[in-house]
């Protein structure tokens, strides 16, 4: 069984208090690992550590050496890629294809990319008139934020937490991660790496544990870190504003969402299908920018229903390294739990179920594990909690549609505003579509196709904030002017 340690300073140490606690396998249930679960002395050190990094080695490297070491750490993740892969799958129990064409490149190539965003994104200057003509040069300069607490989700752990973490040390910070307590083996791996290609002691360090009363608390609570980073529940994430309002500290949501699917009858049908069908069920539903909420232009309606069915009838599950399965359980009991109440709460609510609405029979030591079946349903109104409330679970409720601003005002009708994806070949209708979804990414013909140049972020109660490219710089540097009498 795995021992995982909090990584402080650069080296891998047990709590303080000695407290750990059990990381259980979402496939079968079986304990894997033990973790270690920081104390606030433990979480305490961690940020006076990224301190001194701050203020010592770290601080004083060039942009070009800063660089160097994060192409660095992208490389070696690529030459340890196999244990990437196979710690994320047992921390997740996702299937082998998705962490080794999604998650993990994409993790890696976070480094590299922001480490060429800070090299390449100019800062402004302006020449400015004076009264006795000589004039004044004003120019901006950017400096890291400082301590960055970094808290990152579960449902794609590596990806999610390197996204913070590539820009965040790209722009001159030090970070304090805590994973999330269901999947801590890759954010304890990237220990690893940073100690193996040089990134000097304090830059990156690790707390284990919880939220409340717990290591995510106490980095959240500390006045020692500068700015906070979150991706998860909104619930957690006003926990999280509330506590960075002492010191007035910055902080940068990503949080929950419902998104919308819109197809229209002149949609590529086939490529519809598909297209919601990976919104809806990739990762077991456990995607923030999956789709919940399906409309279907009437004409087309009864027929993509059928079709969608077809396909979530057509997964096969098992364990993560088996390539003959393409299917995952939930990541944890108390997350089964949750969806099979939604499963349950539609039925009551009158709801249509076209498929699944429960959990698929495994055979063995696999009967222990998380799974639930792919779930469609149809005929509940817009106000049914399923419909209305985020799940995070792999389901979908289909409703038909007659018109554009009908689609519009329903899509519209949600407290959140994360994403979208809209399904049509009449392309003046996809770009006016695009202006009028509330939400912060709108994908046409297409869904999680992602540039990391461009703004992410969500509206409403999807989020405060975006990162991405050039907007990453904007929440972790801090730009200051510099004006210059001439």
């Amino acid at each position: 069984m795995r021992q995982i340690d909090n990584f402080i300073n650069g080296v891998f140490l047990p709590a303080s208090h000695s407290r750990r606690f059990e990381k259980r396998s979402p496939v079968d249930n079986r304990v894997i690992a033990s973790i270690a679960e920081a104390s606030h002395a433990d979480v305490d050190m961690a940020v006076k550590a990224a301190r001194a990094a701050l203020n010592g080695e770290w601080g004083r490297l060039t942009q070009d050496q800063r660089v160097d070491l994060l192409y660095a750490v992208a490389d070696e993740i690529t030459r340890r890629f196999d244990d990437f892969v196979d710690a994320e799958m047992e921390d997740t129990g996702q299937p082998e294809h998705v962490m080794k064409h999604v998650f993990i490149p994409r993790g890696a190539a976070n480094f590299k990319i922001f480490a060429d965003v800070i090299k390449n994104v100019p800062t402004e200057s302006f020449m400015t008139d004076t009264p006795d003509g000589r004039g004044a040069l004003n120019y901006a300069i950017r400096k890291p934020k400082g301590v960055i607490g970094v808290i990152s989700p579960w449902n794609a752990p590596f990806l999610l937490m390197t996204w913070k973490v590539g820009p965040a040390l790209a722009c001159g910070n030090t970070v304090l991660v805590k994973p999330s307590e269901e999947t801590p083996f890759t954010a304890a791996l990237l220990g690893e790496v940073m100690n193996k290609v040089g990134i000097p002691a304090g830059v990156y360090n690790v707390v284990n544990g919880f939220g409340p009363d717990s290591a995510g608390e106490f980095i959240t609570s500390h006045p020692g870190v500068d700015a906070i980073t979150f991706t998860g529940e909104t619930r957690t994430g006003t926990a999280i504003m509330k506590a960075a309002a002492t010191g007035t500290r910055d902080v940068s949501f990503e949080m929950g969402g419902k998104n919308a699917g819109i197809v229209f009858a002149d949609a590529d049908f086939d490529e519809a299908v598909n297209g919601i069908f990976r919104s809806a069920f990739l990762n077991t539903g456990q995607v923030c920018l999956g789709t919940e909420r399906v409309y279907v232009e009437r004409p087309i309606f009864d027929k993509f229903v059928t079709a969608l069915k077809a396909k979530a009838e057509g997964v096969k599950f098992g364990r993560p390294s088996d390539h003959g399965s393409n299917y995952g359980p939930l990541i944890s009991r108390e997350h089964q739990t949750k969806v099979l109440s939604y499963y349950q709460k539609a039925v009551e609510e009158g709801a249509t179920v076209v498929t699944g609405g429960g959990v698929p029979e495994m055979q063995g030591e696999l009967a222990e594990g998380n799974w639930v079946q792919p779930t469609i349903w149809t005929g509940l109104p817009e106000t049914a909690a399923v419909v209305r409330e985020e799940i995070f679970g792999p389901c979908c409720h289909i409703s038909p549609f007659d018109s554009e601003d009908e689609v519009v005002a329903k899509a519209n009708d949600t407290e959140y505003g994360l994403s979208t994806t809209i399904w049509t070949t009449n392309l003046t209708r996809a770009h006016r579509m695009a202006g009028r979804i509330d939400v912060g990414i709108t994908w046409i013909n297409s869904w999680f196709l992602r540039d990391l140049r461009t703004a992410f972020g969500g509206t409403k109660q999807s989020g405060i904030g975006r990162e991405g490219g050039v907007h990453s710089l904007e929440f972790y540097t801090e730009l200051r002017n510099v004006c210059v009498k001439l």
